[in-house]
């Protein structure tokens, strides 16, 4: 089928940023819209996602994903709706899931793609709560951070897209108490009064360590790690005999021009036994039936709950990005590309 858009409109890292990005970084520039091959389809993409992860993309490092190449489209989650079709399956119309974001049109191989369903959730919610930062939530604490009924929990950065979902799924599924740190008090109260966490603060009030304690006196037995830097130490303090923590990032120091002092309380970890673990959620895709049966009935019965910043336009996803860096978002950030 011809393509009624000779071009499109596509995000290219023009500079690897140094520290903070700018958006003298980054280059929106007109692409052209190919033909779908035989198996390939072709996307307009309706919503794309910013993520905290594309940060370490931008450096030319050698990490568990590629870098960003200069003067190429960047490549991010996104969701779409199929304009053209070469591929069996995937018809013109269907709404796919995929992993070219950062431009208004995708050529994407079908096999990379998911069809999705705007009448089971809006589309949005399949890069957030039902998508890779679900997740991303789901695995890492029931799985690497091995959560059970019963325990304290701790999340940093939890008025976040991962830490709002970490923070309930707990609460679901049995904790004794939840805690999460934010960086307003608006967040704070969000996460009490919306979310269901037992306790909350800010960590821009004071010492994380002295929050934590007073949130959780008792101390703790699971921590979730979106922050790094103040918040992992202090919550290796907290942490009781046999505490697992499960690293998700470390946005803290994602813009460090040096490398940030590691933890001071690594000794802790012996005697008490306790086991830091990072992971990938890629390494956890067998756990998607698992997961999308109970967020997705967790959301049907109005039991999780969740927020999302929309940024509208294309002209608007670095701004996205570099606000999501900044702790602007509540939520999911994401960015609508109205037809």
């Amino acid at each position: 089928m011809s393509t009624s858009t000779p071009t499109g409109r596509a995000w290219q890292l023009a500079a690897r940023p140094h520290g903070w990005p700018t958006p003298a970084d980054f280059a929106l520039v007109e692409t052209p819209n190919p033909e779908p091959e035989p198996g390939q389809i072709l996307v307009r993409n309706l919503f794309l996602s910013v993520d905290p992860y594309m940060r370490g993309r931008m450096n030319d490092v050698k990490s568990y994903a590629p870098p960003y190449e200069l003067d190429r489209p960047m490549l991010g989650g996104a969701v779409g709706r199929v304009v053209a079709s070469a591929a069996d399956g995937v018809a013109v119309g269907d709404h796919v899931l995929h992993g070219l974001g950062w431009r208004e049109y995708a050529l994407v191989d079908a096999a990379q793609a998911a069809v999705v369903d705007p009448a089971q959730a809006p589309l949005p919610a399949y890069l957030g709560v039902l998508g890779m930062t679900g997740l991303t939530a789901y695995a890492g604490l029931l799985r690497a951070a091995e959560f059970t009924a019963g325990e304290t929990v701790f999340v940093s950065g939890a008025a976040g897209a991962v830490g709002n979902q970490v923070g309930q799924i707990a609460r679901l599924k049995g904790a004794a108490r939840v805690i999460g740190s934010a960086g307003t008090d608006e967040k704070c109260a969000l996460l009490v009064d919306e979310y269901g966490f037992d306790a909350a603060f800010n960590y821009k009030n004071g010492p994380v360590a002295a929050q934590l304690k007073d949130a959780a006196p008792d101390g703790i037995d699971v921590y979730f790690d979106n922050v790094g830097g103040e918040h992992l130490e202090a919550a290796i303090s907290a942490l009781r005999v046999h505490g697992r923590a499960a690293l998700c990032g470390a946005i803290s120091a994602y813009n460090d021009i040096e490398p940030a002092p590691g933890p001071r309380n690594l000794g802790l970890l012996v005697g008490r036994r306790i086991t830091l673990r990072g992971f990938l959620v890629r390494d956890h895709q067998d756990l998607k039936p698992d997961f999308v049966r109970d967020v997705g009935g967790w959301l049907r019965d109005g039991k999780l709950r969740y927020r999302e910043t929309v940024v509208t336009g294309i002209d608007q996803a670095v701004a996205a990005f570099l606000g999501m860096l900044r702790g602007e978002n509540t939520g999911k950030t994401v960015v609508a590309l109205p037809e």
